[in-house]
């Protein structure tokens, strides 16, 4: 399963959640107790020839019994998918933790199996690492034999992990040692070190430096940022400017400094700009964008201050981002005020944020791109989008404004396809 790293941050948040509630799991004797209760309701709607025998079993008037361990696994699944399939968040996962309180340690295999079958997974990720975090809880080594036997990827079995070693961490960091094979980045140490970040950073930011340059290792990376965030904006650069591994400190910068800017953006702004290298050079506008959206006078009194360079006008494209998205005039004023910091990297910021809300100012700047081959394709982009949009005016512009004949041509094509389709 191949998740973002939105996602993956956002089930390890709900992990989080379960790690809490799931410490009420209720012993076989309870679960059987209360799934009996719901096994005769069910089988006293389903069937009008049923009844009591008098021992408190359901039995078919045909003579088979039911209440069985099939038969609560039978409404075990059911009552799982109705939960699953309901529309409201806050609902389904209220229900699901209800429902997993009363899971005993060998019903967790069937229940996800089950889940599995539904074909969910994707819809319901959050759900997904409620029960396997519970299973985590109660039978870690089961939970994880399922995992590397039935899934792809290392969801299924980081998540497990993560869950083992907020208990054991050594007992979890054993196990994903002894059953990584080949010689490639060890992909269970991802959960291990997600599980121990909090409590254990420093162990945990000793096991992700000592992971090769890897997918995983961005991965195991993305798992302890939210933790080292949690500790505030300094203490997350003091964390970063520590690794001594060049390629993870640039990745840490890649990942962090837009989350520490939406918190600190002067400091973060200025401790990109001391340390230069090529990923504070590419997140330096981000960190703009992100402040001009919150502060557009402090950020262009910031990007002012700046020197002349490669860095000045990085930041000023950050701002025109920003300002482009909900005023395209305020943007094109800002970049009339500062022309000589403006290249064609700017405008083609500019063009793609106004071309939503204003696709004449967009397509209108064009021509200030230096570059022919960019010219055109920003013409191809701005004038496809605009089209889609409202066809007649982007129609009444092209007739009204020169462009290469190539570009003109195609516009012109594009249209007569659209509106063959539309008909």
């Amino acid at each position: 399963m191949k998740l973002t790293p939105a996602t993956t941050l956002a089930a390890a948040a709900i992990i989080g959640v379960a790690g809490f509630f799931v410490g009420r799991l209720s012993s076989p004797e309870s679960s059987d107790a209360k799934l009996a209760q719901e096994v005769q309701a069910a089988v006293q709607r389903q069937s009008p020839r049923t009844s009591a025998d008098g021992t408190g079993r359901v039995r078919e008037t045909g003579g088979e019994t039911l209440g069985s361990a099939s038969d609560r696994q039978a409404v075990r699944h059911q009552k799982l998918e109705e939960i699953l399939r309901g529309e409201n968040a806050l609902d389904r996962n209220r229900a699901l933790l209800a429902f997993i309180d009363q899971l005993a340690p060998g019903d967790f295999e069937a229940a996800i199996a089950h889940f599995r079958t539904l074909g969910l997974t994707d819809d319901r990720l959050g759900e997904y690492s409620l029960l396997l975090t519970a299973w985590a809880k109660v039978d870690p080594l089961s939970a994880l034999e399922d995992a590397t036997k039935n899934t792809s990827g290392n969801f299924a079995s980081s998540t497990i992990l993560a869950s083992w070693a907020t208990t054991d961490p050594d007992a979890a960091l054993r196990w994903a040692q002894e059953n990584h094979q080949g010689a490639g980045a060890n992909p269970f140490l991802i959960g291990v070190i997600r599980g121990i970040a909090e409590t254990d950073p420093a162990r945990a930011t000793e096991l992700l430096a000592g992971m090769p340059f890897s997918n995983e290792r961005g991965q195991a990376l993305e798992g302890i940022m939210q933790h080292i965030l949690k500790q505030g904006p300094q203490a997350a650069r003091d964390w970063i400017s520590a690794l001594t591994d060049d390629r993870l400190r640039e990745g840490a910068v890649m990942r962090m400094s837009e989350q520490m800017a939406s918190i600190d953006p002067q400091g973060t702004a200025d401790w990109l700009l001391a340390h230069p290298g090529q990923a504070a050079s590419r997140r330096l506008d981000d960190v703009y964008n992100t402040w001009a959206s919150a502060n557009e006078t402090a950020a262009l009194d910031s990007f002012s201050a700046l020197p002349a360079g490669e860095s000045r006008t990085n930041a000023l494209r950050g701002v025109i981002d920003a300002l482009a998205e909900q005023n395209p005039q305020r943007a094109l004023a800002v970049m009339d005020q500062y022309p000589s910091d403006v290249n064609d990297g700017v405008l083609q910021t500019f063009i793609r944020s106004a071309t939503q809300s204003d696709p004449n100012v967009a397509v209108s700047a064009i021509p200030r791109i230096t570059n022919e081959g960019q010219r055109n394709n920003a013409y191809r982009r701005t004038l496809d989008r605009w089209m889609r949009q409202d066809t007649e005016a982007a129609v009444a512009w092209v007739q009204q404004n020169p462009l290469p004949e190539n570009v003109q041509q195609r516009f012109f094509r594009q249209v007569e396809r659209l509106r063959e389709r539309s008909q």
